[in-house]
């Protein structure tokens, strides 16, 4: 017994307190280890919870062989962790950090149970041994965080051609730059040698900030535009501004009156279009206006130069584009993009709030002449021969896919560009046309003059996914064999990039047929194959039990045990009732609304992107109803409802609801399922879709276990709305991620080379101009409630100082 403290005297409580602490997790793990064991999981945890059950016992009776017992647990755990993952540092963190944290406790309890020298001398070469350990786990993140070793960038070798007639530099003349959407800017003056000493130069506060009753529920993701001598923007709730482009001042202020209840999901105006009537006398009222999308379905127009509404567009500036869709609850029908305008037509869309109702408002898609405000035209996909309004009594078809994102235009072809959406209820199919089956999740080329579609390219056949085109198709000259050929560059929620011509929507690079899985609760419904471009993805590999993740070794247990009970055969898993299914990726993409940029000089796609699940499960009828799930407007149905798009949306009128578990996030933590990255950033060459170099966006400084914020700088890869702007000085702006930090990459390397903390969330795209000689970067720190960043108001300008 020379290496017992039984034999002399009682040893001290800790020990036997860290015995029992031992204890209890090992029978966590064991009892848990021996549920994931019997789904077909990983044996680890319930030999891991044996262990820790013996090693606690023989503490809590006051023996050191506790201590070396949890020693051995310990070198198993690592060994068990390089095999499944490597050196890979975020993989490794629930694996080895927690259990690392023990051995230090159970090591610094070892003087307390043995006056053993040797014993002593073995703890503190234990301890060093963990110190190492640990260094080489702070490398091994650092490591993994680091851009793919990048590739070549091509030089500058192209010299693409304008199809909206737009001119981007001095000016910033569009949401996406122009209605070509490349978020490209051929200035130079700031560069990777520079970008260092840019600075804060102005800031607006547009003073639009949630009220009590809309608290939760905002989002302001506006890019302003810059044309001329003045900024044009709009606040989260509509509010039009004007401002000085040099130094922020306000010039004139619009307030279109916007109730909270009208605020669909998240209070948002991505941005204004700005048009200039031809041959107008710019004496004029109006010659010059600025329209915008607002969030109870009316477009407005206001004169440039005052911000009056235009006496002549509409009823005093207003168009109500409900007229003809019957009756509308607050809030169902929405414009949170801004409109598109090709050859004096003004084309919207609208958001129709997801998942209430099979019976919701149309998706109707319309086209209003930019200065009278009249409608020149409808496509209702499923009554293609009404042109205009609906006779008196009848509305246009309910249900259908709606365009709630931002269309690009082509005006020497005449056609403009729309992202469609889903049908109505997105995880039931069961129910839609043939029209909703061809347009839904498809790219639709419009005639402009006729609103008759000239084309259309479908991404998912009948999806029940969510996985709605949110990204603007951005408008290129793409390369090939026989010269360049008028192109459009479609990212996707599910990460595929395709690549069409723009003239015919006819694929410019392979397209695959693959077969998908099949099952679910309307089998014969699911499309045996889907279409997979070959060009590029943002996807990466499915899920497998691996993948999970978590604070400590118990979280991540438990992640892996409701792996194990959904349903999951990979990409495209149907949705199902009896169990849980994932989802991967989810329905924040892949790409969404923020689109992607394209270097027009160097052929370079750069997109950012999310890498997350959702964690799925179809309610039927009945429990919906005993959960009192009802659509907005109804005596159940919710108002502004806070949380995840999806968590429990009644999809009233079919046989089930919809639970969303977004990002697949645990109830207790918060933290997600999904081993990190959860985002990325990516730069692509346009001509043959190589990968140029990867890497994890975002670092983990907002984040952290509880919603406690960990304030660690590593760059975990977060979740990311809003797009990147690229500019000839060899720079990527981008803000989105949620750690609150605006940055300039490197776009050769793809290395971080200037970053600033915003006041609030970044959700949204920056944009870049020049101004008496001087080039600017404006970012609008809107934050968002659905990225749980904090929300604000603030409008930033950056510079270089002034004669650098």
């Amino acid at each position: 017994m020379a290496f017992e403290r039984s034999d002399l005297g009682p040893a001290p409580w800790a020990a036997q307190a860290l015995g029992i602490i031992f204890a209890l997790i090992g029978v966590v793990l064991a009892v848990g280890g021996l549920w994931l064991l019997t789904l077909g999981g990983s044996p680890y945890y319930l030999l891991a919870g044996i262990g820790l059950l013996v090693s606690g016992g023989l503490l809590f009776l006051r023996r050191v062989t506790g201590v070396w017992v949890y020693a051995g647990v310990f070198v198993a755990t690592v060994i068990w962790a390089l095999w499944e993952v490597g050196l890979r540092g975020w993989p490794l963190v629930p694996r080895v950090i927690a259990p690392a944290v023990l051995l230090v406790l159970a090591l610094a309890a070892t003087p307390l149970l043995t006056r053993s020298r040797l014993a002593r001398r073995t703890a503190l070469g234990g301890f060093a041994g963990f110190v190492v350990i640990g260094a080489i786990g702070w490398i091994a993140v650092g490591v993994t965080d680091r851009p793919m070793r990048p590739e070549a960038l091509p030089d500058a070798r192209m010299s693409m051609t304008e199809p909206s007639l737009m001119s981007v530099g001095q000016d910033w003349p569009a949401y996406g730059g122009t209605h070509g959407a490349r978020r490209f800017s051929p200035l130079t003056q700031i560069n990777a040698e520079n970008v260092g000493k840019l600075e804060r130069v102005w800031t607006y506060n547009t003073g639009d900030m949630p009220s009590e009753a809309a608290k939760g529920k905002y989002g302001a993701e506006t890019t302003p535009l810059k044309i001329g001598d003045s900024l044009y923007l709009c606040s989260a709730k509509n509010i039009l501004m004007s401002l000085d482009p040099a130094t922020g001042k306000q010039r004139w202020r619009y307030d279109p009156k916007v109730a909270d209840e009208a605020i669909p999901y998240t209070a948002a105006c991505r941005g204004v279009t700005y048009y200039a009537v031809p041959g107008a006398d710019p004496a004029t009222q109006c010659s010059t206006r600025i329209i915008e999308g607002a969030l109870d379905g009316r477009l407005i127009a206001v004169d440039a130069k005052t911000g009056v509404p235009c006496p002549g567009f509409g009823q005093n500036g207003h168009v109500d584009i409900k007229a003809g869709m019957g009756e509308v609850v607050p809030g169902m029908v929405s414009i949170t993009s801004p409109p598109t305008i090709v050859r004096g037509i003004i084309v919207t869309g609208h958001q129709v709030l997801d998942g209430q109702m099979r019976a919701a408002p149309s998706g109707v898609i319309q086209g209003f002449d930019a200065v009278t405000g009249t409608l020149r035209w409808a496509w209702d996909m499923t009554r293609p021969d009404l042109t205009g309004y609906p006779p008196p009594g009848q509305t246009w078809t309910k249900g259908t896919p709606n365009m709630w994102t931002t269309a690009s235009g082509d005006e020497a072809l005449g056609l403009v560009y729309l992202p469609m959406g889903n049908s109505a209820v997105d995880y039931w199919s069961g129910m839609r046309s043939e029209a909703e089956n061809q347009y839904s999740t498809a790219l639709v080329a419009l005639d402009v003059t006729t609103g008759k579609p000239a084309w259309s390219f479908q991404t998912v056949r009948k999806d029940v996914w969510d996985y709605d085109l949110g990204s603007q198709g951005t408008l290129v000259d793409f390369p090939t064999p026989n010269g360049p050929v008028p192109a459009i560059v479609l990212p996707s929620k599910q990460g595929d990039i395709y690549v069409l011509d723009r003239r015919t929507g006819r694929p410019l690079t392979p397209v695959q047929e693959r077969p998908v899985p099949q099952g679910g609760v309307e089998p014969e419904q699911r499309s045996r194959t889907q279409p997979f471009s070959l060009y590029h993805t943002l996807r990466k590999a499915d899920l497998t039990e691996r993948s999970m993740w978590g604070m400590s070794p118990i979280d991540q247990m438990i992640c892996r045990i409701q792996f194990k009970r959904a349903k999951y055969d990979g990409f495209y898993t149907p949705p199902t009732s009896a169990q849980r299914s994932v989802e991967y990726p989810g329905y924040n993409g892949g790409s969404d609304w923020g689109g992607v940029a394209v270097d027009a000089q160097r052929g370079i796609i750069v997109a950012n992107y999310n890498d997350m699940p959702n964690y799925n499960r179809l309610v039927p009828r009945a429990e919906a109803d005993r959960k009192g799930w009802a659509p907005r407007g109804q005596a159940r149905g919710g108002g502004m409802k806070a949380g995840a798009e999806g968590a429990g949306d009644p999809q009233a009128g079919t046989p089930y609801a919809i639970d969303v578990n977004a990002g697949w996030r645990l109830p207790l933590t918060g933290l997600l399922c999904k081993e990190p990255p959860y985002g990325g950033i990516r730069a692509i060459d346009l001509a043959s879709g190589k990968t140029l170099w990867d890497r994890p966006f975002g670092t983990a400084r907002k984040n952290g276990p509880f919603g406690i914020a960990s304030h660690m700088p590593f760059e975990i890869g977060t979740p990311n709305n809003g797009g990147a702007v690229v500019t000839a000085g060899g720079l990527i702006f981008i803000a989105a991620a949620t750690d609150d930090l605006i940055r300039a990459i490197d776009l050769k390397t793809g290395k971080t080379v200037w970053k600033d903390v915003l006041p609030a969330g970044g959700q949204a795209t920056p944009m870049t101009y020049e101004f008496g000689g001087r080039q600017y970067l404006v970012i609008m720190a809107g934050g968002h409630h659905f990225m749980e960043t904090p929300i604000g108001d603030a409008v930033i300008a950056y510079a270089l100082p002034a004669g650098s």
